[in-house]
């Protein structure tokens, strides 16, 4: 396995693009406005490679974490079959159909690892992990992240060799013996504040806390005045427990709707659920993104080739400057030969450490790490 990576910045590349590129496998991170030119330069390079790529709320790059930029990585696999399968969610309802069409056109009995880009906003996450999990067994690790659009929450972009749009999710399918593949998840966030009960919800969408109009509540606690909802809602995330479960998972609001006074989240906010509030600092935070690669790590014959970070803008907005600290974390635990690329994302999809189910989560860092046995 081998990876070539590039930087698009200002409409010049580093290094600079060969004339021609060697690789089964492109994946890029980008700028929404920068995303198709970029993948297009490179893909008229790499002639059949199975293109994927998505807008960001911010580039991972080797330990930089950048803003309008397009991160490429061009990898070349030894052994490891791949195979790409699409489908279209222009609806929260339309997650789970969207999971198992993926499912259907992936699933075969050497697949080892599948690695999804999901568009951002139309989609409930829960469902579509849950459903693409259901349909390839619970033996296939599954990794990936939801698309961003920065802070703005308007429109994000997903593309392939033949495709692209607000609507599309793409799937990379990994398949033999060749391939090993580690994932982890973790946060870094601690809950605060009273519990609550989840009384009125539709899948992702909540409109009721204990009786009461959630939004109404969550405008309280954040001070929200100024209709700054749901950037600064970032910064407080909650904490999910579902009616009789000790299974924890965090959600963060991606949209309001103040004529219904509702709230939608990346995934489900199930009715019975216990919610709380959470905070953090940098330094939690750090010790969160170290964690999800140590577990991405563990079961790792050596070291890994290509190592892919989805983290959530919310911990960006909460790191500012330091952000780039959480990435040198992870540089710690993976070692220096490894290369990295990734993107901030509105939602994450990981299980939480490995042998576990996929699951989508929000506010953390997941790391999938990827290398070939030959």
């Amino acid at each position: 396995m081998q990876v070539q990576q590039f930087l698009y910045r200002h409409q010049t590349w580093t290094p600079p693009l060969p004339a021609t590129l060697q690789g089964d496998w492109v994946l890029g991170f980008g700028h929404r406005n920068l995303l198709a030119d970029a993948m297009g330069a490179v893909q008229a390079k790499t002639g059949s490679a199975h293109v994927m790529a998505c807008s960001t709320s911010g580039e991972i790059h080797d330990e930089e974490v950048n803003e309008e930029t397009v991160s490429i990585s061009v990898v070349r696999f030894e052994k490891t079959h791949l195979r790409v399968a699409t489908s279209r969610c222009s609806g929260n309802q339309l997650s789970g159909e969207a999971g198992r069409a993926l499912g259907a056109q992936l699933r075969a009995p050497d697949l080892k690892h599948v690695f999804v880009l999901s568009n951002g906003l139309l989609v409930n996450g829960t469902e579509l992990a849950h459903s693409l999990q259901q349909e390839v067994g619970p033996d296939v690790s599954i990794s990936g992240g939801l698309a961003g659009d920065g802070p703005d929450f308007k429109s994000t972009l997903v593309m392939t060799n033949a495709e692209q749009g607000e609507d599309l999710i793409v799937a990379l399918g990994l398949y033999g013996d060749a391939i090993q593949a580690g994932c982890g998840s973790w946060g870094g966030w601690q809950p605060f504040g009273p519990q609550r009960v989840v009384t009125k919800s539709e899948g992702s969408v909540l409109f009721e806390l204990d009786d009461k109009v959630a939004l109404d509540k969550y405008k309280e606690y954040l001070g929200d005045q100024d209709g700054s909802m749901p950037v600064n809602a970032l910064l407080f995330p909650m904490l999910i427990t579902p009616q009789g479960s000790d299974r924890k998972v965090v959600r963060t609001v991606l949209a309001i709707d103040e004529k219904v006074q509702s709230m939608t989240f990346a995934g489900d906010i199930p009715v019975g659920a216990t919610v709380q509030l959470m905070r953090s600092n940098t330094d939690q935070l750090v010790e969160g993104a170290r964690e999800a690669a140590e577990k991405s790590n563990v079961n790792m014959a050596s070291q890994a080739e290509l190592a892919i970070l989805v983290s959530c803008i919310g911990r960006k907005l909460v790191m500012k400057q330091r952000v780039e600290e959480e990435v040198e974390a992870v540089r710690e635990v993976i070692g220096e030969s490894s290369a990295i690329s990734g993107f901030y994302s509105y939602g994450e999809l990981a299980p939480r450490r490995n042998g576990e189910p996929c699951d989508l989560h929000n506010q953390t860092m997941t790391v999938t790490l990827l290398r070939e046995v030959l």
